[in-house]
């Protein structure tokens, strides 16, 4: 009896794959080959989904950064609220922020593959905060990108340098939670009008 074909599942174990491959080594890191493996798929079903390793990161990254928009909206009417779900998304997903890191070691300041899509979903998130400031509910002393990329880096730096956590504030057992008290203490602090 032949096996059942299933290209949706092929393409998900491809992504999945894809996903662990660039978040462990990177873009330039990255190997097909062991995307492939990981995935038990060949190579060439990997560029008729996906194209070069370039665009499938490209592909990782944009639907990861989607996934989080959906999941965590910027909320400027509960900015610790937000800033909690935010620490508890990148607890449960490391490997986004993971890419976002080597994306930034990659690219450097360079314009990105997908920029204008990436402008457009940060300038959601933008204007969130900035109706937030129109409101009233956030201070409007700072402009609402540099707002924004100051609150997620609060949220953000722990995770992608856990190392310096633990050394700096001994951030295991219940230090972790003073931590996020004090996270979520100074992103209340930056937004107070």
């Amino acid at each position: 009896m032949a096996a059942v074909r299933d290209p949706e599942a092929t393409r998900a174990r491809i992504f999945d794959a894809a996903v662990a491959e660039f978040a462990r080594h990177g873009i330039a890191g990255a190997r097909i080959d062991r995307i492939a493996a990981a995935a038990k798929a060949n190579k060439q079903l990997i560029y008729a989904y996906f194209g070069n390793k370039s665009e499938l990161f490209t592909q990782v990254l944009g639907t990861r950064m989607v996934d989080l928009a959906a999941a965590v909206p910027v909320d400027p009417d509960d900015i610790e609220g937000w800033i909690d779900r935010l620490l508890d998304y990148h607890d449960t997903h490391p490997e986004l922020l993971r890419l976002l890191f080597w994306e930034g070691i990659e690219y450097g300041t360079g314009e990105l593959p997908d920029e204008p899509e990436r402008q457009a979903h940060y300038a959601r998130k933008v204007e969130a905060v900035a109706d937030g400031q129109r409101r009233g509910v956030i201070t409007d002393a700072i402009p609402p990108g540099d707002l924004l990329l100051l609150l997620v880096a609060l949220a953000n730096w722990t995770a992608v340098v856990p190392q310096m956590g633990r050394i700096l504030t001994g951030t295991v057992g219940p230090d972790r939670d003073r931590l996020r008290a004090s996270i979520k203490e100074a992103a209340r602090r930056l937004v107070a009008r």
